[in-house]
């Protein structure tokens, strides 16, 4: 290992090659926060030099890897580390040139070119112009560009991050020449500034050291490189082939993980992940039957490629690329708003309406191909019971702690099963349960739940959407049934519609004031809620029963509207919304059900688990507000405020972010035995222990804080 602190001039001016490896991340330094910096700091350091001529400006790191080369070859390097810094710096460096070629001073654009490309003399090859070669998604933009004729036309060019830092750049240098007294000298000195007076620190690396080690102590620690790329970069540099056959790995197996479905966040918990990075950590969690914390994916992962019975990188990239083909058209089809879908797509769409992520180990486990042996109805049915245990748990809001270790423990006990017994294993298995994290709600608690729970406050629309649209396939027989002819409802399309309308006293009179007392929380309860096109939801708003009634009747051909149009033609009132809620539930027990006979003894005695009360059941109440600020009541913490998360995370006045209210008190008063429930109050005065008393009024729950 040699380092050394060189300008880019003696980086650059050798003819040579910096080779950026098909597997580093795309060209993605921005304006506002690289190139902007860059520059000013550039022209600071040309004020500098006026007064002080040894001024310099250190701009970063760069790793370089020597590359055989055959005998007469250009020199080439590959770019361990440093490929966002190096890139910057040629589009820089070109778009300087062009400008100054354009403006006709010849000698002086002459000292910059040999930085940016190879003389002919040293060409084999159209790559071998550029001094550097980057990664196979931006080559395209790169040579277009850096080929571009001066003056260049930035709008005749396909838009990409490349083409845009060149024209900053040349935008850029073109006003600072325009305002200089002189601008040809001034020119010169820019040029010698950038050339000669920048800085970097270059680490260069033999051919048989080892760059993977170099690049984990840059990156895997504190920097925003994510687990897939991590993971990526540790895969390419560990396949032991030539470069011609790297890329085409690269291509075949690992490509596809670089395309928007992949590069998408998705929330796992309170946490954003790239979904290639979510799969990666679930597939290895399939693989290894281990819990894998999020900090700790890519050393797992390590472990396990390094493992000698799992066959090295070279067989697990076409098993991680098909493992990677299944899940993404699983995930995909559970998008597709109508027709049937398939058991798996129908079970992704469902529980991806509960925010849960934690059973796609278990089908990633299910799909590869030492599980093929299992029968589709035995796989179907495994779904069916799955499904059936993560609704009711969300339908009684059980508490969700612990479950991806639970699930886990699940998946450990199916892997040992044979395949004709998994459906029946996991049925036994999860009926069994008695702890709150693990256990199954039986038909007494759910209907129990159903009965009173204001559940348009009380649960997330989508939620809620699902169970209306998963009873109203249920009455046309689908998924499993006499499949009755009227296809499937359109999934994630209706609105969901009061019959009594919230603003209610407009047009529907209460008979007596205990009644109207009571009114404002059946209105939310399940037995009073439909489903309806959004048009149809605007029409219907707060009108009068026989309005709504006759509208519903004209447009609404759900199963679930009708006996409501049907049966009740004269009027719709509370005792008719109580025996439309116990309908609603015995069908919602009929389509996610529990074995013969399933009654649960809690672990603490109690008939039912006991719930916590989360900010963000709250903020699904419409209780608190994302955004909204809350303040400290304590005398000694007056004036301090926090807003609320997304997610339910506090967010200080500080800039601190804590998961609970009793985290962010704690961190204030520093007194460890802060109540947060206590310590905050709602920007209107309200303390959010009689927030969250609110909150409860409407149910039989039992409650502990958050963060108890």
């Amino acid at each position: 290992m040699l380092t050394q602190v060189r300008s880019p001039q003696e980086v650059f001016f050798s003819p040579q090659r910096f080779v950026l490896p098909l597997f580093q991340r795309p060209y993605v330094w921005s304006a506002e926060s690289q190139w902007e910096p860059l520059w000013q700091d550039i022209t600071r350091l040309v004020d500098a030099l006026t007064e002080r001529p040894d001024a310099t400006h250190f701009m970063g790191a760069i790793v370089l890897q020597q590359q055989q080369v055959p005998l007469g070859g250009l020199p080439a390097w590959s770019v361990i580390d440093g490929q966002q810094r190096l890139t910057t710096l040629q589009l820089l460096l070109d778009a300087l040139h062009a400008e100054l070629t354009t403006r006709g001073w010849v000698a002086v654009a002459g000292q910059v070119v040999d930085l940016v490309e190879n003389q002919q003399a040293f060409r084999t090859v159209a790559e071998d112009q550029f001094k550097l070669w980057p990664t196979n998604r931006d080559r395209a933009a790169f040579t277009a560009v850096m080929r571009a004729a001066p003056p260049v036309t930035y709008e005749h060019l396909d838009r990409s991050r490349l083409v845009e830092a060149h024209q900053f750049f040349a935008t850029a240098v073109a006003a600072w020449l325009d305002a200089a007294a002189v601008p040809e000298m001034a020119a010169r000195t820019l040029v010698a500034a950038i050339t000669t007076k920048l800085q970097l620190v270059v680490i260069q690396l033999q051919a048989d050291e080892d760059a993977q080690e170099i690049f984990e102590t840059l990156n895997a620690r504190g920097t925003p490189l994510s687990a897939a790329d991590l993971i990526k970069n540790f895969v390419f540099q560990r396949l032991d082939t030539a470069p011609d056959a790297t890329e085409s790995a690269y291509r075949q197996w690992w490509a596809q993980f670089e395309t928007l479905f992949w590069e998408s966040e998705v929330r796992a918990g309170r946490i954003l992940y790239t979904r290639s990075s979510l799969f990666l950590t679930q597939w290895l969690t399939a693989r290894t039957l281990r819990e894998i914390p999020a900090r700790e994916v890519f050393a797992a992962f390590k472990r396990y490629t390094t493992d000698p019975t799992t066959g090295g990188v070279s067989q697990l990239l076409p098993e991680i690329h098909a493992a990677a083909t299944r899940y993404r058209n699983f995930t995909t089809s559970a998008t597709v708003r109508d027709g049937e879908l398939s058991r798996l797509a129908l079970f992704v769409y469902r529980t991806g309406t509960l925010d849960s992520e934690i059973a796609k180990p278990l089908l990633i486990w299910l799909g590869e191909p030492e599980q093929a042996g299992i029968p589709d109805r035995v796989r179907d049915r495994l779904l069916a019971v799955l499904e059936s245990w993560f609704v009711r748990r969300a339908l009684v809001r059980a508490p969700s702690q612990g479950a991806n270790r639970f699930l886990l423990d699940l998946l450990t006990h199916l892997s040992a099963q044979p395949h004709e017994g998994i459906a029946n294993a996991a049925e036994m298995f999860l009926s069994k349960q008695s702890t709150t994290t693990a256990y199954w709600p039986d038909n007494a608690e759910v209907a129990r739940e159903l009965r009173s729970v204001q559940a348009y406050k009380r649960f997330r629309r989508a939620r809620l959407r699902m169970v209306l649209e998963a009873v109203e396939d249920h009455l046309r027989g689908y998924p499993t049934g006499h499949r009755y002819g009227d296809g499937t409802i359109s999934r994630g399309v209706y609105t969901i519609e009061h019959v009594m309308p919230q603003e209610w006293r407009a047009n529907w009179p209460a008979p007596s004031e205990p009644v109207e007392a009571d009114r404002d929380r059946v209105v939310q309860t399940l037995g009073n809620l439909t489903l309806a096109t959004q048009p149809l939801n605007s029409r219907l708003s707060n009108a009068a029963w026989e309005a709504k009634r006759t509208t519903l009747e004209q447009y609404s051909s759900l199963l679930i509207t009708r006996p409501v149009i049907r049966d009740q033609p004269s009027t719709w009132d509370e005792a008719l919304i109580a025996a439309r809620t116990t309908t609603l539930t015995e069908a919602i027990l009929q389509v996610w059900p529990v074995p013969d006979g399933h009654h649960v003894q809690h672990d603490d005695g109690a008939d039912r688990a006991v719930h916590r009360v989360e900010v963000a059941d709250l903020i699904r109440a419409g209780l608190l507000t994302v955004g909204g600020v809350i303040h400290a009541r304590p005398a000694g913490s007056a004036g301090r405020t926090a807003a609320i998360g997304q997610d339910g995370s506090i967010h200080l006045d500080n800039g601190a972010v804590h998961a609970t209210l009793s985290g962010a008190a704690k961190a204030i008063s520093g007194n460890t035995a802060e109540a947060g429930w206590h310590y905050w109050a709602r920007h209107d005065g309200t303390a959010l222990t009689e927030v969250r008393a609110e909150y409860l009024a409407g149910t039989d729950d039992e409650t502990t804080d958050e963060d108890a």
